[in-house]
């Protein structure tokens, strides 16, 4: 058992629960707890961004939205009923599972397919080029909050195949070609592109 110690503004990818927006307005989220180990002040990464429960009812709890979060991800085309990924911050001596994932978004981008493939699914999302740089063939990516391995990796687009169990216990399963989604590229990746541009 972990010490319960957070490890600050850190996830994993693996996303615990699929909860349902209860209720929005211009600068505050409203979602449904999914019995997630949340307090007041928890780190809680939705749709892969990385948020504090600022309010806590019985079976929802409220997000404060910060202009850069709002024209910097998908959190704002939100509406009541739409579902989300959420994860708790990780916690000392949790497994990782997935990949080290800040909740800090890069980009939205696009699906561009979503679709099932013998006993799995296909994913392509396209994005901005200018990203292309931060993404490798095998590496990581964090789409809506996911931790996924692109392969097929291209200038603007890559694909990535999704097991059955991530795409039925993710928000994918209610997602569709066109939706756009949070894209948090590997963190490894940013480091040595600033040390590239010293």
């Amino acid at each position: 058992m972990g010490s319960g110690v957070k490890l600050g503004m850190v996830f994993t990818g693996i996303v615990r629960a699929v909860g349902r927006v209860r209720a929005r307005s211009a600068r505050r989220l409203w979602v449904s707890r999914e019995d997630l180990p949340v307090e007041l002040g928890s780190s809680v990464a939705v749709n892969g961004v990385c948020l504090t429960v600022v309010a806590l009812e019985d079976e929802a709890m409220a997000f404060a939205l910060s202009g850069e979060t709002l024209s910097r991800t998908n959190l704002g085309e939100l509406g009541v009923g739409d579902w989300v990924n959420l994860e708790p911050a990780a916690r000392m001596g949790q497994e990782l599972g997935g990949h080290f994932v800040l909740g800090h978004v890069d980009t939205v981008g696009k699906l561009t397919i979503l679709s099932r493939r013998g006993e799995d699914f296909l994913l392509e999302v396209s994005f901005d080029p200018r990203f292309a740089e931060l993404l490798a063939d095998k590496g990581s990516v964090a789409v809506d909050g996911i931790s996924l391995t692109p392969f097929a990796v291209g200038e603007g687009v890559f694909r990535c195949a999704v097991v059955p169990y991530t795409y039925e216990h993710t928000n994918l399963r209610f997602r569709r070609a066109g939706d756009r989604v949070n894209l948090e590229f590997d963190i490894l990746a940013k480091y040595v592109r600033r040390w590239r541009e010293r």
